[in-house]
């Protein structure tokens, strides 16, 4: 039997699969990481220690490995996205990293629109300029830190950081790189234009690749320490949400994941890179060979729920909480809420906005707030799917995970939301079977991602929208979208009286 190693480098932990043939998971490894956060805003990361939990890692799943290391046949890599790692000319690290999550360039953003001009951004990198992104980071160091800077000789991305120290070898692949704000996406090669505008030199940025590109072998010092055989073959790898999206099979036209995490992602397969969003939704190269993503964002899904159940319910499990949902009628007997408990992103990129709760009075029980909540959540992932319908995207089967597919009556309301067929999968692996998936495929085992997908990717259930519920929630939904323009200014009047 051969195998491969999925490795998923997220930003609380490094996790590791080892996948067969047959898309089964035969082990499982996870290392946690902490953040540095020096001040409010700040995000950062020890690169160094993503290399020495990945390292050990991969030393725990061979020592637990019955067979032969080198029936290990590749390993491919998921990362968290936008991370800005600063190389000085012998590629050690100049400072810690600065993560997706850090907010500290929102003065870079603005410079960025100053001198790149927001619709030539669009055109280009078909992204606006937002805090999370790598060239704001760039800017920011360039500012602040400029001895560092000017040690600097390249970037790179966080997973490849890791991959490079496991090879030697030095690259960025597309999916990554279409989050930088350097990346012409259409052309993908790094956009001279933009660099010069934002006075970057362009030589600093890496060579670029596709994701299953092998990158080279495992480096013989690397293979001695973990155990793997120094014939490993090494695969790009692509971004965590390219490769959620190839590990739940969004592999064609019309396949839509949305993810229910803390925060919620809707992403759609997109086969072109010519449609204009007006940067309403991001847009993203795929991880799949010439293909793209698109991308909306809720900055606060699972989390709008966790924050109810740890005001109102912290010593009752969420299905405790949920238990007497399925009685509550669509509409929860007339309320609704709206899930800005930290702001929102999509699709209106607001930090200043609060969460509501409208029409309450009191024949409203806990459980019709639930139901509210969760309807709440629903509608504003909607919203990502109602601007990629508004710019004649077909939308008709979509793969829910995270939280919002633990429950079967949250899968029939986002069924009936939605209007789209629903599928739960059997097994939710979404970044790192899609890095495991990009090595075999780059190893040879199959012909294309998709057909490595109908052996890996397997469904447990579908539901269906039911006409009936589509209607009223259709009506649901815009008021829903009406509560943002109406409770706007009153959030804003009253964020002077926040602490």
């Amino acid at each position: 039997m051969s195998y491969v190693i999925g490795v998923d480098l997220g930003t609380s932990a490094v996790k590791l699969l080892l996948v067969n043939r047959n898309g089964d998971i035969v082990q499982e490894v996870s290392k946690p990481l902490t953040l540095i956060q020096p001040q409010t805003g700040y995000s950062e990361q020890d690169p160094d220690t993503w290399v020495k939990q990945t390292v050990a890692g991969l030393e725990e799943l061979t020592a637990n490995f019955a067979g032969d290391p080198a029936e290990i046949e590749g390993i491919s890599f998921s990362g968290q996205m936008h991370g800005l790692v600063l190389l000085d000319s012998n590629h050690d690290v100049l400072r810690h990293a600065i993560l997706w999550n850090d907010t500290r360039t929102t003065a870079q953003c603005q410079e960025i629109y100053d001198m790149v001009g927001k619709k030539r951004l669009l055109e280009i990198t078909k992204n606006p300029a937002l805090e999370g992104f790598t060239l704001p980071k760039l800017l920011w160091v360039k500012a602040h830190e400029p001895d560092i800077f000017e040690t600097a000789a390249t970037f790179v991305l966080p997973k490849d950081y890791v991959r490079y120290k496991l090879t030697g070898k030095l690259h960025m692949e597309y999916s990554d790189a279409a989050g930088t704000l350097l990346l012409d996406i259409a052309e993908q090669k790094w956009s001279q234009e933009i660099c010069d505008s934002v006075g970057i030199d362009a030589d600093m940025c890496p060579p670029l690749l596709a994701s299953s590109e092998e990158v080279g072998r495992i480096d013989s010092d690397v293979a001695e320490v973990t155990g793997l055989s120094a014939g490993t073959r090494v695969f790009a790898g692509g971004a965590d949400n390219a490769c959620g999206a190839i590990g739940s099979g969004i592999l064609e036209d019309g396949k839509t994941l949305v993810s229910t995490g803390t925060s919620g992602v809707v992403l759609s397969y997109e086969s072109g890179h010519n449609k204009d969003f007006q940067g309403q939704v991001h847009y993203f190269n795929h991880g799949a060979p010439n293909a793209y993503y698109t991308m909306g964002v809720t900055l606060a899904a699972g989390y709008s729920l966790s924050w109810f159940k740890d005001v109102f319910a912290s010593d009752e499990s969420f299905d405790d909480l949920l238990a007497g949902v399925a009685a509550v009628p669509i509409g929860s007997n007339g309320l609704l809420f709206t899930p800005y408990v930290a702001g929102e992103r999509t699709p209106h990129a607001d930090a200043s906005i609060r969460a509501s709760f409208i029409g309450m009075d009191s024949a409203h029980e806990r459980r019709h707030f639930v139901r509210a909540v969760m309807e709440g959540i629903t509608f504003s992932l909607n919203e990502s799917i109602d601007i990629f319908r508004k710019n004649n995207k077909t939308i008709d089967t979509i793969v829910s995970t995270g939280g919002g597919a633990k429950n079967d009556v949250w899968l029939q309301m986002q069924a009936d939301i939605f209007d789209a067929r629903i599928l739960k999968l059997s097994s939710e692996q979404g970044p790192g079977i899609g890095a495991a998936m990009l090595a075999a495929y780059g190893c040879g085992w199959f012909d294309s991602l998709q057909a490595c997908a109908d052996v890996f990717v397997k469904e447990d259930r579908s539901f269906e929208p039911k006409p009936e519920n589509v209607k009223k929630y259709r009506d649901l939904f815009e008021i829903y979208q009406d509560v943002y323009s109406q409770t706007k200014a009153l959030n804003e009047r009253l964020a002077t009286f926040r602490e």
